[in-house]
């Protein structure tokens, strides 16, 4: 009786909101969303999400949409910089009426973004976003985040390399957000599994303005005997080939987030590293019936294969179609409620998000690079959910602000 209760009453709640602001993101007899990303820049990354939001919104309306209505997004571009988005946010919100935002790719960015829907009450689901940050030191109730934390993967890492038995150390990360914290979080899990592990030198070269050679040089100086590295896009190309000319990776343990990633690995072509251990998405060897699913769907659309980009996108807009439908409404107060605790299948299987801090336990792939028919791949690798490397509540109760 109490349930049945509580079920009338937000049936109630989104009844008063759609007759007293029935214009609110309902414009048309659809539901309008706000995406934003970086979409003239990281375009390996940004157009493979984008194809992969827009199959699964297709998925959706073709269905029948939610709520009776077909949804509609309104994306725009950012320029990877905190104030564009922000500012489209307004316009999204002001303008066109959307009931809420998702998307975007820098950690800056998202930062920027869970702050306007932390001061507006706005729903924002970020996609990309890895800043641990997004979702313990600035979280805060309308911010939701999809992929796997810096912390998770960092820490799934960790784990790995754990086995290996270096023990002098060395990292190179961008010096911002992300690279702060995947160093910070990788360094903390190693040690609580190998106490006997050093650090000994640590690079922090400008997002995309990496100078490799004079980086290699000072890691060499130090003379580690395994690496973390951090870098991704054209950072990470140049870091290979520079560590490859001056045989930098000879003998060495390398431990690379990110890099097993299609968007970055393929571009390498036959360059790219042997025996690395890294996160990506083996997309090519992935044979449960889910993916299969959606490889096949992926690939009559696109006439491509998908990269990690893809998965974030089609798993984004379907997290945001499932919570509408838990919610039965496009009230904010609503939506939060039933994101919390939300849980929906996916390409890599069942997803939860947390309703403690709001993360999603999306899992991710560790293994080890190699060269097949002169093309970087992924071998010897597995599958790590996500829920197995997140903090205690009692942990994040620390991290994350309360209230």
């Amino acid at each position: 009786m109490e349930r049945y209760g509580l079920i009338l009453g937000v049936v109630f709640a989104c009844l008063i909101g759609f007759f007293v602001f029935p214009a609110a993101g309902q414009v048309g007899g659809t539901i309008r969303i706000g995406e934003i990303n970086t979409y003239s820049k990281l375009t390996n990354f940004t157009i493979p999400y984008r194809n992969g939001w827009q199959l699964a919104l297709e998925e959706i309306n073709s269905s029948g949409g939610v709520l009776g209505k077909k949804i509609e997004v309104i994306s725009r571009d950012d320029a990877g910089k905190p104030g564009n988005a922000v500012k489209i946010a307004e316009e999204l919100v002001r303008r066109d009426k959307v009931v809420l935002l998702m998307g975007s790719y820098f950690s800056h960015v998202g930062l920027a973004l869970t702050d306007f829907a932390k001061r507006n009450k706005l729903f924002y689901l970020a996609a990309e976003p890895l800043s641990d940050a997004v979702v313990w030191a600035k979280g805060n109730r309308y911010t939701f985040r999809l992929r796997p934390s810096t912390y998770m993967q960092a820490a799934m890492l960790a784990v790995e390399a754990a086995k290996n038995p270096a023990k002098r150390w060395a990292t190179i990360a961008p010096n911002y957000a992300y690279g702060k914290d995947a160093v910070k979080s990788f360094e903390k899990v190693l040690k609580t599994k190998r106490p006997d592990v050093q650090f000994v030198a640590e690079q922090w070269p400008a997002l995309f303005k990496i100078n490799a050679g004079s980086e290699i040089e000072a890691l060499s100086r130090a003379k580690p005997e395994a690496v973390y590295n951090v870098t991704f896009g054209s950072d990470l190309a140049k870091f290979v080939r520079e560590g490859k000319l001056r045989g930098f990776f000879k003998g060495r343990f390398i431990v690379s987030l990110l890099s097993g990633e299609p968007e970055y690995l393929d571009p390498l072509k036959d360059e790219a590293p042997e025996g690395w251990l890294v996160t990506g998405y083996p997309w090519y060897d992935i044979k449960t019936p889910a993916h299969t699913r959606f490889l096949k769907a992926y690939q009559a659309k696109y006439h491509d294969y998908p990269r990690t980009g893809s998965v974030v996108g089609y798993n984004t807009m379907w997290a945001v179609a499932h919570m509408l439908k838990k919610a039965g409404c496009t009230d904010t107060e609503k939506m939060v409620d039933a994101m919390e605790g939300l849980t929906f299948d996916s390409p890599f299987g069942p997803i939860t998000f947390r309703k403690i801090d709001h993360q999603s336990t999306m899992g991710a792939f560790v293994g080890y690079t190699a060269l097949r028919n002169g093309k970087g791949v992924m071998v010897n690798w597995k599958y790590m959910d996500g829920k197995d490397f997140l903090p205690s509540d009692e942990e994040v109760r620390k991290l994350r602000p309360q209230g």
